[in-house]
C-alpha cells in the first residue's frame, strides 16, 4: 500500500475498525494507478454524520491526489462501510480513465503505433 491516507471525521469519530477498513479498501487502489504516480498519491477521506428526519446518514468523500489531477468521489448511506465499498468502485473507474489519458500506450491514443509494433509474419518460398 503506497497511498498515504488521511482520515477526517466531522461529527463522527473514526474508530479503529472503520480506519482499518478504509486503509484496506482505498489502499488497494494503488494497483490501478500508473507506476509514475504510485509514490506521490495521497488520499483524504472525510466522513460526515448527517442527521436527517429519517435517521442518521453518513456522507463520505474521498479526494485522491495524483500528479496533474485530483480525483474526487462522494456518496451517502446509512452505513459507513457500505459507502466505502461504493466509493472504491467509483474511484477505480475514474483511475482507469486517468491512466488512459496519462499513459500513451493505453486507451485510444496512438492506435497505429501499437499495430506497427506487432511482429510480422513473413513467409519465404
Amino acid at each position: 500500500m503506497s497511498i498515504k491516507i488521511d482520515k477526517v471525521g466531522i461529527g463522527y469519530s473514526v474508530d479503529e475498525v472503520t480506519s482499518k477498513y478504509i486503509d484496506k479498501r482505498i489502499g488497494r487502489l494503488d494497483r490501478f494507478l500508473p507506476r509514475h504516480s504510485r509514490k506521490t498519491a495521497t488520499a483524504t477521506v472525510t466522513i460526515k454524520q448527517v442527521n436527517r428526519s429519517h435517521g442518521n446518514k453518513y456522507g463520505v468523500e474521498v479526494v485522491l491526489s495524483v500528479p496533474n489531477k485530483t480525483i474526487t468521489a462522494k456518496d451517502e448511506s446509512s452505513n459507513v462501510l457500505a459507502v466505502v465499498d461504493i466509493l472504491e468502485v467509483k474511484l477505480a473507474s475514474q483511475i482507469s480513465r486517468y491512466k488512459a489519458e496519462v499513459v500513451p500506450h493505453i486507451g485510444k491514443h496512438r492506435f497505429l503505433s501499437r499495430i506497427k509494433r506487432l511482429p510480422r509474419k513473413v513467409a519465404k518460398k
